[in-house]
């Protein structure tokens, strides 16, 4: 037996044996096919307009200004530590963007993509990383103008903010694997993506995006406990807004969400994926 037939056995004896390694492989060979998905629905958030992926920019702006305007003049919210109400709200959404519209814009993915799958050998499983790939385009071009207002500003830059990919990593890894799960129930229940709406608006609310998370009523402290976007928005703060290194602990805890949500929404995904042909 040749040297090659005995990689390829091993690396196939791997594949079945660790969770989520041939679809990494399945990702790496077809990385050409990603970029196309990845560039194509870029292009089509913004295809015909004037001003083109700017859009991507000015709506996360003025969804800003108009939250700022009804908690801080309004409602009279503020930022801790003397820190400017805008800059402290910008930071927190900038996670939550990433987050809401990777999940949102994953649940009727797999059914936009029907004649693709059902045509062509097709990895369906690549079209919710495409969709936080293209987010992804659009959260470093928010994080610039962040980073960039936070210079002129509060004249500060973090180190910290090569501590940043891992944290956009675990995000990526919790919003792909739950948008592996809605997009797959997506095509058999045709209602998931009203739910996950619903879902999404209420997960919304009990972030601390707009206010500290000493201000949250005691009776639901846990929810925060248990929500893994709380620890994200807090770290992002904390490097942001306070050029300090967030801690270890809501660190793992970012990671091993994302570990969890990425497995199981594989396996679900897997799962799933058998009837798809028979319904698309």
């Amino acid at each position: 037996m040749q040297l090659v037939d005995i990689v390829d056995i091993v690396a196939i004896t791997v594949d079945k044996r660790i969770p989520g390694t041939l679809f990494l492989r399945n990702l790496v060979e077809r990385r050409s096919l990603l970029f196309q998905l990845v560039r194509r629905d870029f292009e089509q958030r913004f295809v015909g307009s004037a001003i083109g992926w700017i859009w991507g920019i000015i709506n996360p702006l003025v969804q800003l200004v108009i939250f700022t305007f009804v908690f801080q003049r309004l409602m009279h919210a503020t930022a801790p530590a003397g820190v400017p109400y805008p800059l402290f709200l910008f930071a927190g959404m900038l996670p939550w963007w990433l987050f809401s519209e990777t999940v949102t814009r994953s649940a009727p993915s797999v059914l936009d993509q029907a004649n693709l799958i059902t045509k062509t050998v097709f990895p369906a499983e690549i079209v919710p990383v495409s969709i936080f790939l293209s987010t992804l385009i659009s959260h470093f071009l928010a994080l610039a103008l962040m980073v960039a207002v936070t210079g002129v500003w509060m004249n500060q830059i973090s180190i910290f903010l090569l501590v940043l990919p891992l944290y956009m990593l675990a995000v990526g890894m919790f919003s792909i694997g739950i948008g592996w799960i809605v997009s797959s129930l997506h095509v058999f229940l045709r209602d998931t993506a009203q739910v996950l709406g619903v879902v999404m608006m209420v997960w919304f609310w009990l972030t601390p995006l707009f206010i500290e998370e000493s201000t949250f009523p005691q009776s639901i402290r846990f929810l925060l406990a248990a929500n893994p976007m709380f620890y994200v928005v807090r770290a992002y703060r904390e490097i942001l807004l306070h050029s300090a290194m967030p801690s270890l602990r809501d660190l793992g805890i970012t990671v091993t969400s994302g570990v969890v949500a990425f497995t199981v929404g594989g396996l679900f995904f897997r799962y799933m994926k058998r009837g798809f042909a028979d319904v698309l």
